[in-house]
């Protein structure tokens, strides 16, 4: 059996303590076989925001791997957006993008952010050809008897059970490809809400699309939660637990 916890949207500079505490208390009690953060550990990309993620990331004893969100790339220094956009994020360096190679499945991270857009709202998810590239390799490398699950930022699609409209460009495409590449699973963050669906694939065959809510005080309309996700025999379970 593996055993993942995968949680979002920590959004430090606005995160919620308590809950904060009660995922590390429950990380560090029950000790799973890794954690994954699908992006957005600060609010304002802030120096002081990326360093408290980090110290708190680094404390869990268990492996960690992080996907940037949109809040982690620079709001207010537009240099430092165009030309450097993760360079602040480098504070986490290990755990950002790590391959999480476990017993049962491998988690393989796909980059959804931009540092731009041919768009008025960069916040929206976009899948490049570079990124979906290297995520199609690290997957066609992994064992038949391996589940791979996918780790982004940004839903793919939009799900209808969120009531939003993330409209991640590139996403329905990169869903096809990953699935033909062994993919089963996609897991997520960015829109606070949880949720678990199979999404039918132009062409024939599913996918499972699994979204992770928030540990901080942005909730909408669910309180601070994370996934925890069991792979049995090929057989993959969430159970959505709330603070």
């Amino acid at each position: 059996m593996t055993r993942i916890f995968h949680t979002s949207d920590l959004h430090f500079g606005a995160e919620d303590p308590a809950a904060l505490d009660w995922f590390a208390e429950t990380v560090r009690t029950e000790k799973p076989d890794a954690a994954i953060v699908t992006g957005d550990l600060t609010q304002r990309a802030r120096r002081s925001e990326f360093r408290a993620a980090a110290q708190y990331l680094a404390a869990l004893p268990v492996p960690v791997s992080v996907e940037p969100g949109n809040h982690d790339l620079p709001y207010f220094n537009l240099f430092e957006r165009f030309v450097r956009p993760y360079r602040r994020v480098e504070r986490a360096a290990k755990m950002v993008e790590a391959e999480i190679d476990l017993a049962d499945c491998v988690v393989v991270p796909l980059k959804t952010t931009a540092r731009f857009q041919l768009r008025l709202n960069w916040s929206h998810g976009n899948v490049s050809s570079r990124g979906l590239a290297r995520s199609l390799r690290l997957a066609q490398a992994v064992p038949d008897d391996k589940m791979v699950i996918i780790a982004c930022h940004h839903p793919l699609v939009d799900i209808a059970e969120t009531g939003t409209k993330g409209r991640t460009r590139g996403g329905e495409e990169a869903l096809r490809r990953l699935s033909a590449c062994g993919a089963q699973a996609v897991i997520t963050g960015h829109v606070h809400t949880p949720f678990d669906v199979t999404h039918r694939l132009d062409g024939g065959g599913s996918i499972r699309l699994i979204g992770a809510g928030t540990l901080s005080e942005r909730i909408r309309e669910h309180v601070p939660s994370f996934n925890d996700i069991e792979i049995v025999n090929g057989d993959l379970s969430v159970r959505h637990r709330v603070a």
